[in-house]
């Protein structure tokens, strides 16, 4: 059409006026007819009244080639809503920006990453650290949790006194008794049972049930490797020789050690010890020092004193002495109980025989006789007691001197002890004891019967 390839006419040449239409030809508009003809041309980019927006104009954001393409070869630009054929600065510049960014997104579509995502993952890879960090690492580069070991194997195992429970499962890996030390732990830990392992030594096998462990160390030791026993009658003499035997301590190291002075700050009831003396207050029992990886003369001494201060406790010494004292007329204090079980422990041979023994001892204080004891005097001998040494004159020979000896003559039992607090109501003032046979005797006559009456040896 010849019409159409007119160039378009700017808004300013449309200057005839025509009749009829003033309000037209003052804003300048062109007729309707001619607003139609032009709308229909086809719009050169050289031509076009819309001025370009700054996003066309820059460089580093150039219209993508399809829109610039559609626009040079004459698309149709859309009308506006008044359809008066000719686009306002402000909407051709909205047109373009929608286009601009409708090609921008066709070209580039972006996705977001949800942040609930993005969370999950960085979760799980600080978990994943941590597994190598902790685990993975620890097993590449440590040592084993695990090992194989041959069951069946008797093994002895020592826990320390205040050994924690991870500490123990290390010991029993260590040994073979388990195959994995974390295992044991977590059963040990949902048992509730870490402050129920007992120390000291136990004797158990390699390749052993994990709940059978278990059980044995919360019952207690099984075993001894560093145990003393202690009889009742020793002295302190004989008792270092024995700690000596058992536990390795030198004997004189044990009697330099063994003085009441070291010890009464701790124990009270050493204030009444006499020559300095720990006789009678080593208890007699059997003590296990297993748990201790190397118990000591002092450690070993304090056990037996502790021991002793328990027994008392139970016996209530202070009551029993005042009850003695007002039973016999006696002065007799806790010391003096303590001294007069001595002597019934090495004179007594049966417990039987302990309460009435007792009761010739305190008849014999209070009518004023010496006691006439051997064994007193086998403190001071050592051994038998001839017809000599009782001539011989010492502290401790109960023949010639009334009363009691200045310090207990061996560490006493339990029931001897009793003994000593509650005897027997008698009128006996003498006795004769031998394997077998024990008389006890009101007179001196009767015990002169009662020694012809005696088994032949």
């Amino acid at each position: 059409m010849a019409e159409n390839d007119q160039q378009p006419r700017r808004a300013a040449h449309y200057g005839t006026r025509r009749q009829g239409t003033p309000r037209q030809a003052a804003s300048g508009q062109a007729p309707a007819t001619q607003r139609r003809a032009a709308a229909q041309q086809p719009t050169r980019r050289a031509d076009v009244a819309v001025p370009r927006t700054p996003r066309l104009e820059r460089e580093e954001q150039p219209v993508r080639p399809s829109a610039a393409r559609g626009l040079e070869s004459g698309a149709q630009a859309p009308r506006s809503a008044l359809h008066d054929g000719r686009l306002s600065n402000r909407s051709a510049a909205t047109t373009n920006r929608a286009r601009t960014k409708a090609g921008s997104s066709h070209a580039h579509p972006r996705k977001r990453t949800s942040p609930v995502l993005l969370a999950l993952l960085g979760v799980a890879v600080v978990a994943v650290i941590a597994l190598v960090a902790f685990v993975v690492v620890p097993r590449l580069m440590g040592p084993k949790d695990t090992r194989d070991i041959t069951p069946g194997q008797e093994v002895t195992v020592t826990i320390p006194d205040g050994s924690g429970a991870a500490e123990v499962a290390q010991m029993l890996y260590d040994t073979g008794v388990i195959d994995s030390s974390s295992d044991f732990l977590g059963a040990i830990r949902r048992q509730g049972v870490e402050n129920s392992l007992k120390s000291g030594a136990y004797l158990l096998y390699t390749g052993s049930d994990t709940q059978t462990v278990i059980d044995q160390l919360v019952s207690g030791p099984n075993a001894t490797t560093s145990a003393v026993t202690i009889p009742e009658g020793q002295t302190v003499a004989q008792t270092a020789a024995i700690v000596e035997s058992s536990l390795g301590i030198p004997a004189s190291d044990f009697l330099d050690q063994a003085k009441a002075s070291n010890y009464v700050a701790d124990y009270p009831f050493l204030q009444a010890a006499a020559d300095d003396s720990l006789e009678g207050f080593l208890f007699p029992k059997t003590y296990d020092f297993s748990a201790q990886a190397d118990p000591t003369a002092d450690t070993v001494i304090r056990t037996m004193l502790s021991q002793y201060q328990t027994e008392e406790a139970q016996l209530d010494l202070s009551a029993a002495a005042a009850n003695v004292s007002a039973r016999y007329g006696l002065d007799i204090d806790e010391y003096d109980l303590v001294t007069i079980a001595s002597i019934i422990e090495r004179e007594a041979g049966t417990a039987e025989d302990r309460d009435k023994v007792a009761s010739v001892f305190y008849n014999r204080l209070v009518a004023g006789m010496p006691l006439q004891s051997d064994a007193t005097m086998t403190y001071v001998t050592g051994g038998e007691v001839t017809a000599d040494d009782l001539k011989t004159e010492s502290p401790y020979n109960t023949y010639l001197n009334s009363g009691l000896t200045p310090t207990p003559i061996c560490n006493p039992g339990a029931e001897a002890l009793q003994a000593a607090c509650n005897p027997a109501d008698t009128s006996y003032y003498y006795f004769y004891l031998s394997e077998g046979y024990s008389a006890f005797s009101s007179t001196y006559e009767e015990h002169q019967q009662a020694i012809a009456n005696a088994p032949a040896n």
